[in-house]
């Protein structure tokens, strides 16, 4: 399916547990994202293993138009499609992993991605409807740094190099 993806990241300090899963919606999930080889766009497949026990596989395609904006192609496929892809890593890619809290707030939905190299802080985004939309945090997000658009915070770039954690 294509689609435009429009959406803000941030560096929030990493929130109470108790407190985001306690939100509307709430899901954990375990991620494993593998960057593959393509010359002219971002390619990755990731496994989704869902903490109450569902796991899926997909794989994505993506062309940034703008800083917050990308086109965006992605299916689902099977653990042997994915495990197969899986082999044409990136050179000089490492496998990313994170574990990502989502839940909704005032009609949005909100992704905490968690790394471990990262034991204060945590990368938080959020799909908007369009470039100007307003967006309200929730009280118990505390942002440390816009870093919508910035190359080192995109999950492609850490697949190569982890950035140091920013502790504001």
């Amino acid at each position: 399916m294509n689609k435009i993806e429009t959406e803000k990241k941030y560096i929030i300090r990493k929130p109470s547990y108790k407190t985001v899963s306690e939100q509307k919606a709430f899901t954990e999930s375990e991620i494993l994202q593998i960057y593959l080889e393509s010359e002219f766009v971002t390619h990755r497949v990731r496994r989704r293993k869902f903490s109450y026990g569902k796991t899926e596989y997909t794989e994505n395609k993506k062309v940034r138009i703008t800083p917050m904006s990308s086109e965006e192609y992605e299916r689902e496929i099977s653990e042997e499609e994915f495990y197969s892809l899986a082999k044409n890593i990136e050179k000089g890619a490492s496998e990313l992993h994170k574990i990502r809290l989502t839940f909704e707030w005032r009609g949005k939905t909100f992704e905490i991605d968690l790394y471990e190299p990262w034991k204060k802080t945590c990368i938080m985004e959020i799909e908007l409807k369009s470039e100007e939309e307003e967006i309200v945090m929730p009280q118990f997000i505390e942002v440390l740094s816009d870093v919508t658009g910035k190359r080192e915070y995109s999950n492609h770039s850490m697949a190569h190099k982890f950035p140091e954690e920013i502790i504001g």
